[in-house]
């Protein structure tokens, strides 16, 4: 193939365009965390379980809620994204438009950067603000080991679900399959049953995601394995990979626990209770040279990931 015709496949495969758009644009134009319409999808999951996750229903009934109230919001946003999608002139630029939205790359990358500076410094009311918004439980608790520990594991959920998953999602069913992903996170987060008013009603919003989750998850945790200590990641899968309650985030943790000899996992106190959690990987609690480790490793694993997308996007034909 000539490089001319290699060129003109490139600019009319408009699924590659759309996904190396969207990259660009989300690192030239970030949207500040603040002002992100996602917080708007937050807030509307708030109000809406206010109304209709009632503590003195029954069991049955609360599930039931959750279950409803998760199709009422995701699949009114289904149609109106396929409605939607029908009217624009610009497919490709809809596509870019909706994975530009859902990706939170930059985002984390800063948080990752932000708290290994304060956690190097000793600053723990600067880490405890900066893990706040991430975390369902109360960060003024939390000692300087346990804010590392938490931060490390924010930090590999966030690229996992907010990167990975993303980009995954893009690949089998372009920009709408991306934001709907996000949307499907965002439920589970802001319903997480690790709040009490949320632990029978959130259970749906948490299943689903966690099917969501697994395949996308699993295949960068293998992509993590490789290289340096791969071996032993691999049998800290054979060992620990199901101990987690969530299968997909599960493998991240142990993979990366693991191969940098990190413990993660373990007790943590939710609503003054205390939850017994696995504990994953090696025996060293993470410091600021390992929060700095994690973020090197999981950058270069995604620049490995976002060529294979490319190269199956250009090989395979668009989505769009």
């Amino acid at each position: 193939m000539t490089t001319s015709a290699f060129i003109a496949s490139l600019t009319t495969n408009s699924s590659l365009l759309a996904l190396w758009g969207a990259l660009v644009l989300h690192w030239l134009l970030p949207i500040p965390y603040p002002m992100h319409p996602l917080r708007i999808w937050h807030r509307l999951a708030l109000l809406i379980a206010a109304r209709v996750n009632h503590p003195h229903d029954n069991y049955a009934q609360r599930l039931l809620a959750g279950y409803l109230a998760w199709a009422l919001m995701w699949l009114t946003v289904v149609v109106l994204l396929f409605a939607t999608s029908q009217l624009v002139w610009y497919p490709t630029l809809f596509q870019l438009t909706l994975l530009w939205l859902a990706l939170d790359w930059q985002h984390t990358s800063q948080l990752s950067h932000q708290f290994n500076y304060a956690y190097g410094h000793n600053d723990k009311a600067q880490c405890r603000q900066l893990l706040a918004p991430y975390l369902n439980r109360n960060t003024t608790v939390l000692s300087l080991l346990g804010l590392g520990k938490a931060g490390a594991e924010t930090i590999i959920l966030s690229y996992g679900r907010h990167v990975v998953g993303v980009l995954f999602w893009y690949a089998i069913g372009g920009g709408i399959a991306a934001i709907l992903y996000r949307l499907a996170i965002g439920l589970a987060r802001a319903w997480s049953p690790t709040r009490t008013q949320y632990a029978v009603f959130g259970y749906p919003a948490i299943r689903i995601a966690a099917i969501l989750d697994i395949l996308p998850l699993r295949l960068f945790a293998l992509l993590l394995s490789t290289g340096r200590n791969g071996r032993v990641a691999i049998k800290g899968l054979r060992q620990q990979g199901e101990n987690w309650h969530l299968p997909g985030p599960g493998w991240l943790l142990v993979v990366i626990g693991y191969k940098l000899a990190l413990s993660l996992g373990g007790p943590a106190i939710y609503n003054n209770v205390k939850m017994e959690r696995p504990r994953l990987g090696g025996r060293i609690t993470p410091a600021a040279l390992h929060i700095a480790q994690i973020q090197q490793l999981i950058t270069q694993r995604l620049y490995v990931w976002v060529v294979l997308e490319s190269l199956l996007l250009y090989f395979f034909g668009g989505i769009l």
